[in-house]
């Protein structure tokens, strides 16, 4: 009996054990998520979905070619419309300029200065969340917590300048990959542009700050946009608008030794229009003249060439019928083609005037009337 005793007490101690062992896991599970949720700034953002959403560089040696190209993004356009709306937060739904606000005030994701093509996105030129309110007068309380090592704003939903907002700037990356054959494009950041009035009602622009795309995207994947009024079904989300390349935006600059903007270096309105076109056009056939075509492309863009020049010869070799009927329709010879087939235009005239003269014969089946009195005689004359 004492040993049943010993055993149960050996037994008890062992569960407890393990008990106790599992709720110990089961707590730095628990503790190792609130790390993470705070670490990442809010939960539902860790630091591995930061981590998934960064974009691999390619490695210098497989860069063949790199062109950083300069967008302005027009909120007024239909393909940028689901940057701008909705205005105002509804259901949780925020537009571009309140997620980047929103996150760079709370201080979720740095703000880099505006340096008007020389950005360069390190700890030096990064801005202070106060400096930004002050400099584009956002009214801003304090939250709580806050001190003057560690400060910290709230901002009313009305006092977002939501309707200033009316264009972005974006910087591309074009880069080719050699390894792969073919040409990525990413954004790589995003400037909202602040539009206001002065005192004597003129319109000026301020770009306020950069934000990198790589530090926005686990925020802009969770927010699901409409593309078109067709279907009001958001499929898309913020993230994929811009990865898919479904906005619209014009080319303003690209990055030159002499850092200037296209409107600077063509002054003509034509002239800028067709650099834009010249360099969006390079940049997506760029790379189609450094592959080899396989036997199958080369059959068949051979097809399509003799297929375009037998297009082509069909087209000269058609002429437009004659109706001759019409005396305007009549060849015209010039002097000089009548004096080397030693023509005289003299009797060029001659031989037309008696062929104006000839009366036209009117050939009918059934019709009891000739042309010639004297042929219908002879025929009388005969059958009798």
């Amino acid at each position: 009996m004492k040993y049943v005793r010993i055993f149960l007490s050996l037994m008890l101690s062992i569960s407890a054990l393990s008990i106790s062992a599992q709720v110990e896991t089961a707590g730095g599970v628990k503790k190792r998520a609130e790390k993470e949720s705070k670490e990442s700034g809010t939960p539902g953002v860790t630091d591995r979905m930061q981590e998934f959403f960064q974009t691999k560089e390619i490695h210098d040696a497989d860069v063949a070619y790199k062109k950083h190209v300069y967008r302005k993004l027009d909120l007024e356009k239909g393909a940028n419309a689901a940057l701008y709306y909705p205005e105002d937060v509804i259901d949780g739904q925020e537009n571009l300029f309140r997620i980047i606000l929103r996150l760079v005030v709370d201080g979720q994701i740095p703000a880099y200065e505006f340096l008007d093509g020389r950005e360069i996105f390190t700890d030096q030129y990064k801005m202070n969340v106060a400096d930004i309110l002050n400099r584009f007068d956002i009214y801003a309380q304090p939250a709580k917590g806050s001190t003057e090592k560690n400060p910290k704003f709230v901002i009313d939903e009305s006092d977002v300048p939501t309707s200033q907002v009316n264009n972005y700037y974006i910087i591309e990356k074009w880069e080719f990959d050699r390894r792969s054959n073919s040409m990525k494009t990413v954004v790589d950041a995003i400037c909202p542009v602040l539009d206001k009035y002065g005192d004597y009602g003129n319109e000026a622009k301020y770009p306020m700050f950069w934000v990198k795309f790589d530090s926005l995207r686990p925020y802009l994947a969770q927010q699901y946009v409409f593309i078109s009024d067709d279907n009001n079904l958001p499929q898309y989300s913020l993230d994929d608008f811009f990865n898919l390349g479904l906005y619209d935006g014009e080319i303003y600059k690209t990055r030159n030794m002499r850092n200037l903007s296209m409107a600077q270096m063509f002054p003509d309105e034509d002239d800028l229009k067709r650099a834009q076109d010249s360099i969006d056009s390079h940049l997506k056939n760029y790379g189609k003249d450094l592959w080899v075509p396989t036997r199958e492309e080369y059959l068949a863009m051979k097809g399509n060439d003799a297929r375009q020049k037998k297009g082509n010869a069909k087209e000269v070799d058609e002429l437009p019928e004659r109706n001759l009927n019409d005396d305007s329709s009549q060849t015209i010879v010039t002097e000089e083609l009548q004096e080397s087939k030693g023509v005289s235009s003299r009797s060029n005239k001659k031989t037309q005037a008696k062929a104006k003269k000839v009366k036209k014969v009117k050939t009918s089946g059934g019709s009891s009337s000739s042309a010639n009195p004297s042929a219908e005689k002879s025929v009388r004359r005969r059958k009798r």
